[in-house]
């Protein structure tokens, strides 16, 4: 009987040879998809204020909202000039926690007319733990920028550079001359007490391409 058993072990294990075995895949492998836990909130947020303006700038929140892990919020910003301006530098406090990482998804530009100045809709989205407490927070919109884009130091940041500095006392002259068919910006000519590097560092400063808040609103989502 023993060798009988044996022997059918050995068959099974020469058929079982043949036989290509499927994989198993660890457990903690998924595909991603898009369903949210029911155990997540999603509400609409109260804002005590949807609207303010600093610098000039109007900043405006259409609406916030908790979604799964993401606290979005539509932003709306007049831009300042025809320059690429988008939201530079956020933060959302709450719970003493300040959160400075967020996303920025496009929603609509609108270009200025005689009337009225362009429009720029994004929205922000900051990643937090569902049950983060959101009883008492704010979103703060720092400020915004527009990075110069090729020949844009010409057309648009020589003017107000130029008279920035004049209006400093800052004896610094600047130019535009064509270098390989393009206008570019030049420094024809600065004090002597600075050198071409601190020339530089003031002409090419950030202020001139970056419109500062704060625009803060603070807002009740309790779950």
């Amino acid at each position: 009987m023993k060798k009988l058993i044996f022997v059918v072990a050995l068959g099974l294990a020469a058929c079982g040879s043949n036989v290509r075995e499927t994989p198993i895949l660890p457990e903690f492998i998924s595909t991603p998809s898009g369903f949210i836990d029911p155990s997540y909130p999603t509400a609409q947020a109260n804002l005590q204020s949807a609207s303010q303006v600093s610098g000039g700038i109007e900043v405006r929140i259409e609406k916030a909202w908790m979604e799964g892990k993401n606290l979005n919020a539509n932003v709306c910003f007049t831009l300042p000039d025809a320059a690429d301006w988008s939201i530079y530098a956020a933060r959302l406090d709450y719970g003493g926690i300040v959160q400075q990482e967020y996303g920025t998804t496009l929603l609509s530009i609108q270009d200025s007319t005689s009337d009225k100045p362009g429009l720029r809709c994004d929205m922000l989205t900051f990643v937090i733990q569902p049950d983060a407490d959101l009883s008492s927070a704010t979103i703060v919109i720092e400020s915004i920028a527009a990075t110069p884009r090729e020949g844009e130091y010409c057309s648009i940041y020589m003017p107000k550079i130029q008279q920035a500095v004049l209006d400093r006392g800052i004896g610094i002259v600047l130019e535009c001359v064509e270098d390989n068919g393009v206008l570019t910006m030049r420094i024809t000519s600065y004090p002597p007490e600075l050198s071409l590097e601190q020339a530089e560092e003031i002409v090419y400063s950030e202020e001139f391409f970056t419109v500062k808040g704060p625009w803060s609103f603070p807002f009740d989502l309790s779950q």
